[in-house]
């Protein structure tokens, strides 16, 4: 940690300069352990996402509350919780290209690590990596279960790839996985349910093609935030990605309000121009702006209504009592593209920084 982070240390949230990432650490273990609670008395188990937190002291908090491994969406994360002493890693994507297979090669040497994969070629340069570096490398057949985004399009084009897969002495067929993103932020609850489950029948029905044709299928891995308590009790899936839930965000807390928000952007009023016009010092590059705007924290006396790069335009909605130098606390519209766009975490706890915790995958998309 730099010397300029660590000062904050013991001094009020508001002392933290600002644009700055605020993550009150008593509603975060809350999330956590809500989550575990609920995959508690289940046959299924909770593989939290990181591309969410990209923190490997929030990925070592989730192990020790029971969840078996971690997910990524990039091989560069998980060489990154690699290090921090993850040891049960999914990367949930397809890594593909002569680099990347033999990075995922090196990887699964140092932990248990599993692969995403759609295609016959991607199977055989994993193998052929996997051989090259003496390395074991699991493999889960990928299905395109409604997202339209990577996976094979049914059960005979997936029991062809899984009979690739098992052909190969490097690989591991460790199963299926489909994700049901389509369905994860339909905000009516009965349409997402039957969104969710819909997608699932028809990775399930794939997964009893595979038991049919005689191939292993320990592992059926789907689910996302919005989606937890629907999937997560669908007999037959075996383990959920879900990742927002730790944190939260402005379009999370609509659909699943059981989880707290935990995470909130600190910012700095630097200008006051107009009575009705306010002007912060955070904007595209410091919060991200993919689900919308970030909301005011506490207080409904100003809306955020357009972000430049480095500038935040508010509208006064009532007299607030705010003028350039004042800090306030916003609600990111999405965590996920929020905290990619920063280096540290300022853990509260009763108003106080706590602690600085690095997000140590933040850039790390290759």
């Amino acid at each position: 940690m730099a010397p300029e982070q660590e000062a904050y240390i013991g001094k009020p949230k508001n002392a933290v300069d600002t644009p700055a990432l605020l993550l009150d650490v008593e509603r975060l273990e809350r999330n956590l352990a809500r989550m575990a609670e609920f995959f508690a008395p289940l046959p299924c188990q909770l593989r939290p996402h990181a591309k969410t937190h990209k923190c490997v002291e929030i990925a070592r908090r989730q192990i020790a509350h029971g969840a078996i491994g971690i997910t990524c969406a990039k091989l560069s994360e998980a060489e990154v919780m690699a290090r921090g002493g993850i040891e049960d890693i999914l990367v949930a994507n397809q890594v593909v290209g002569r680099a990347k297979v033999e990075r995922a090669a090196r990887l699964a040497r140092r932990c248990r690590l599993t692969v995403a994969v759609d295609a016959a070629a991607n199977v055989r340069e994993l193998a052929e990596a996997a051989r090259a570096h003496r390395a074991r490398l699991g493999v889960l057949v990928e299905v395109n279960v409604g997202m339209d985004r990577c996976g094979v399009e049914g059960p005979e084009e997936a029991v062809a790839l899984a009979q690739e897969v098992v052909r190969k002495r490097e690989l591991e067929l460790r199963g299926l996985m489909g994700y049901e993103g389509h369905a994860v932020f339909i905000e009516d609850a009965a349409a997402r349910r039957e969104a969710a489950e819909q997608a699932m029948a028809r990775l399930l029905a794939v997964c009893d093609a595979m038991v049919r044709a005689g191939l292993p299928v320990p592992v059926v891995s789907a689910g996302g935030t919005g989606t937890y308590d629907i999937t997560g009790r669908i007999p037959g899936i075996t383990e959920i990605q879900c990742g927002s839930y730790c944190v939260m965000d402005a379009r999370y807390r609509r659909l699943v309000p059981e989880f707290e928000c935990a995470l909130t952007a600190l910012t700095t009023v630097i200008s006051r121009p107009t009575r009705e016009r306010l002007v912060l010092d955070i904007g595209r590059k410091s919060v991200g702006s993919d689900f919308g705007m970030p909301e005011p924290c506490g207080r409904s006396d100003f809306e955020v209504v357009g972000l430049a790069e480095e500038h935040g335009k508010a509208r006064v909605l009532a007299d607030a009592p705010l003028a350039p130098g004042q800090k306030v606390e916003l609600l990111p519209g999405h965590c996920c593209t929020t905290i990619a766009l920063h280096d540290w975490f300022y853990v509260v706890r009763g108003g106080i920084v706590e602690a600085v915790w690095p997000i140590q995958a933040r850039g790390k998309f290759q």
